[in-house]
């Protein structure tokens, strides 16, 4: 049984029933479920078997999609403004390669590739290409990155102030190098004029 987070809700076109968006934390999952009731947003759903869901230990829906971090893959060998990234077909998630793999916060070690890149980056790509903006899936992939990290036994506020640190850094580097298939969904909607010729520049060197 998977606890999932609700991050959506919208009525079928016939009205009678509801299709939801949620996220697993534990480990990154997407899914799309059909249900008979109305959730609100941050409600707590299980998912049994990959396909019957339940609210309270009662039957409340199908899952109609689901998406796992299985087959993706994660690159930390690039440049990345943002710290990280995916690439244009969700195939792949990167890191930069000047951030640490795992930091300790407090006495507890937290891994950087599962916080960052699979439980933020990957999360917001499936948002994205589902056709949320990147406000929205920033917010919500951010929640799902605070949820993971705290369910270790973490302080968010601890953790986020390492990653600032390491994101200062990042970001006042020169780039050497881009992955070409970089999705650029980020900094266009940001406008950083800058950062998108940089980005550019280092993807044709």
């Amino acid at each position: 049984m998977e606890e999932y987070i609700v991050v959506e809700q919208s009525k079928t076109p016939d009205g009678k029933t509801f299709i939801n968006a949620a996220v697993n934390f534990v480990r990154p999952t997407y899914v799309k479920v059909n249900t008979d009731v109305q959730l609100k947003f941050d409600d707590r759903i299980q998912v049994d078997d990959g396909k019957t869901v339940l609210k309270d230990g009662n039957k409340i829906g199908t899952v109609v999609q689901i998406k796992t971090d299985e087959g993706i893959a994660v690159d930390t060998e690039y440049d990345i403004k943002y710290t990280g990234g995916y690439s244009v077909d969700g195939k792949k998630v990167y890191l930069d390669r000047s951030f640490p793999k795992e930091m300790n916060i407090g006495d507890k070690p937290i891994n950087c590739i599962s916080s960052i890149a699979l439980h933020h980056e990957l999360v917001e790509k499936w948002l994205i290409d589902d056709t949320y903006t990147y406000p929205y899936a920033h917010k919500i992939a951010t929640m799902i990155e605070r949820a993971y990290v705290e369910s270790k036994g973490i302080s968010w506020d601890d953790y986020s102030k390492e990653v600032n640190k390491n994101l200062s850094s990042i970001s006042s580097k020169k780039m050497e190098k881009s992955p070409s298939d970089l999705d650029m969904s980020p900094y266009i909607y940001d406008r950083d004029i800058g950062i998108i010729s940089e980005i550019r520049k280092s993807q044709l060197e």
